[in-house]
Order: structure tokens, then C-alpha cells, then sequence
């Protein structure tokens, strides 16, 4: 793979949150700039979540075995705009009143739902680099990894019911349909019968 390939993957991907905190910088969000900064942060997490769980199709059916190697990053971008979700939230929401933020978690699901997103996402930041591969082994390390989808499941289902009060679905379920077609194409590769001729 090219080696501007990265560094362009950054860029491109830091551009979204410069974009935002311009934008709030110079009051170009609306109405209400904090709900908005919160909401555009969580979808960028989603779209980033999205682009993860695509990398593994497109090596495979592209046959572009390099783009792998573009997958820890675009993770680690998951995990920040993920974390600054929730940052966002802390700050613009409950002021970093701790004791309301642990009440609201106790009281709201979803909220529940998107911290524990989070939780499993720190959890896979911290063990994304080479050295936590070599000390859990190979096998565990991919083991522990697929808690990337249940952070997809969880993520969307964090999504809906934030988007429940206002009965507005359209693009939840966009995610909902594209998160369905990743994992089926996981399940059908690996109980696909296999062809004796190894096609």
C-alpha cells in the first residue's frame, strides 16, 4: 500500500472534528449548538464504526489485502470521536456533574447503552497496538476483538432509542440495514459450505 495512505487516512478523518469545534467556535450550528456538537460527534462514531466493519469485506471481495493495515487506525478514530461523544455530553449536558451524569445513566437506557459503547471501545483502543497482541496471543487477542460488533449492535441500538422520543428512524435505520448486510456477509463466510475445489 501506498505510504501516503495513512497519513491521508488521518487528515481526512481529523477534518470532521475540526470542522465541528470551528463551526462552534463561530456559532455556525443553530439553534441549539451543544445538542447539535453531541449529535454530529455520535454519528461521526457511527460512520467510523461503519467503515471498520466494511474494511474486511472489501479486502476480501476487492481483493486489496493492504487495506488491513488501515484498520487500526480507522479504530482508534472510532474510539475518539466515541470519546468525545461522551466528553461532549459530560460537558454541554451535565456541566461534569458527575452525580447527575451517574444518575442519568441509571436512568436513561440508552444513555447506559452508550456508555457501555464506550467502555468496549476503550477496552479495544488499549489492546489495538502490538504489544498487547504479543501478551494476550494471537487467538485471545482476535477473540477479544470481536466485541467490535457487539459495540456495533449496541451503538445502533443506543441510536434508536435516542431517536425514539422524537419517533424519527429514517437514519437509524440506514445503520440498522448496513450493520445487518456486515455481519451477514461475516456469518455466511464462515458457514458458507465449503467448496472442495477451494474456490
Amino acid at each position: 500500500m501506498d505510504r501516503t495512505a495513512k497519513p491521508l487516512l488521518f487528515v481526512l478523518w481529523s477534518l470532521p472534528v475540526v470542522w465541528l469545534f470551528w463551526a462552534a467556535w463561530n456559532e455556525q450550528l443553530g439553534a441549539n449548538p451543544a445538542e447539535a456538537l453531541i449529535r454530529s460527534l455520535g454519528d461521526w462514531t457511527l460512520r467510523a464504526l461503519v467503515l471498520v466493519l466494511l474494511v474486511t469485506p472489501l479486502r476480501v471481495m476487492a481483493g486489496w489485502p493492504a487495506l488491513a493495515r488501515l484498520r487500526r487506525m480507522l479504530g482508534l478514530f472510532v474510539f475518539f470521536y466515541a470519546s468525545l461523544h461522551l466528553l461532549a455530553y459530560a460537558w454541554f449536558d451535565m456541566g461534569f456533574e458527575w452525580r447527575e451524569v451517574l444518575t442519568d445513566l441509571a436512568k436513561r437506557p440508552f444513555i447506559l447503552v452508550g456508555f457501555l459503547c464506550w467502555v468496549l471501545l476503550l477496552l479495544l483502543a488499549g489492546t489495538s497496538f502490538n504489544r498487547a497482541i504479543r501478551a494476550l496471543g494471537a487467538a485471545r487477542w482476535r477473540l477479544l476483538h470481536r466485541c467490535v460488533y457487539a459495540v456495533a449492535c449496541l451503538a445502533v441500538l443506543h441510536f434508536f432509542w435516542m431517536r425514539s422520543g422524537k419517533n424519527d428512524f429514517a437514519e437509524v435505520g440506514v445503520y440498522a440495514v448496513l450493520l445487518a448486510l456486515l455481519l451477514g456477509w461475516r456469518v455466511w463466510k464462515r458457514w458458507r459450505p465449503k467448496d472442495p475445489l477451494g474456490r
